[in-house]
């Protein structure tokens, strides 16, 4: 049940998707995958819409660098943990939800246990390695899995249902090569707030999801596109599904 203060806090989000919709995001457990540029923006409005629990995983420490893009840390929280920075953040725009952290990389070996009872994986990774080991994740577990990458001013987001949408292996059968890429703090802003868009709108059942289309943003000529995206009968990681 929600609560008279917690009413009043969402009142005007609940004229879209009712109490219910409310009780949806408040009952919803989610795996955050980073808490860095991209994790930043989606988990403060996840904590603002009264998303239940967010479960956040990061082994980084906060660096002056970061803070060109990564809107959770400020200057007095370089040298600290970032999932202790995320965590204070988080609980100071929202006391009502519930913020648990894990300081651990994320790996094949320890990714289910990570996720645990969580109800979909979020996807603010640096890395297509990682990106991948997720996306394993949530084809093994029956769970929505959120991507989104940025690089310059593009970034690129979609929405991954298990057996029913093109899987990040269907669309990216090999990762990249991992390298220290160019950024600017609007691009994961933006690709970060079409990913929290994306779970609201899955928690609440509202509107239209990116499944099987992969969303395309280039900052610089203010453009977006939207790519078809397809199943592959023979994908290694949800072929089978």
């Amino acid at each position: 049940m929600l609560t008279s203060s917690e009413l009043d806090r969402y009142q005007r989000q609940t004229m879209i998707f009712g109490e219910e919709g409310q009780e949806k995001l408040k009952n919803t457990k989610v795996f955050l995958a980073g808490a860095g540029g991209l994790g930043s923006p989606i988990s403060l409005y996840l904590a603002v819409a009264g998303v239940g629990t967010i479960k956040i995983v990061d082994h980084d420490i906060v660096e002056l660098s970061n803070l060109n893009r990564q809107i959770l840390h400020g200057q007095k929280d370089i040298n600290r943990n970032k999932v202790e920075s995320a965590e204070e953040t988080l609980k100071d725009v929202n006391a009502d939800i519930n913020v648990e952290t894990s300081l651990e990389t994320i790996t094949d070996e320890n990714i289910l246990e990570l996720v645990g009872e969580s109800d979909l994986i979020v996807d603010a990774m640096d890395n297509f390695n990682t990106r991948h080991t997720l996306n394993r994740a949530s084809a093994e577990l029956g769970i929505p899995y959120f991507h989104g990458a940025v690089s310059g001013f593009e970034g690129q987001a979609t929405t991954i249902i298990p057996g029913k949408t093109a899987c990040l292996n269907c669309i990216f059968p090999k990762s990249p090569p991992k390298a220290i890429f160019p950024v600017i703090g609007v691009a994961p802003g933006f690709i970060g707030l079409v990913q929290a868009t994306e779970i609201i709108k899955y928690i609440t059942g509202e509107g239209e999801l990116l499944e099987n289309e992969l969303l395309l943003w280039d900052g610089l000529k203010s453009s977006l596109e939207k790519v078809k995206t397809q199943r592959r009968k023979e994908c290694e990681v949800c072929g089978g599904i």
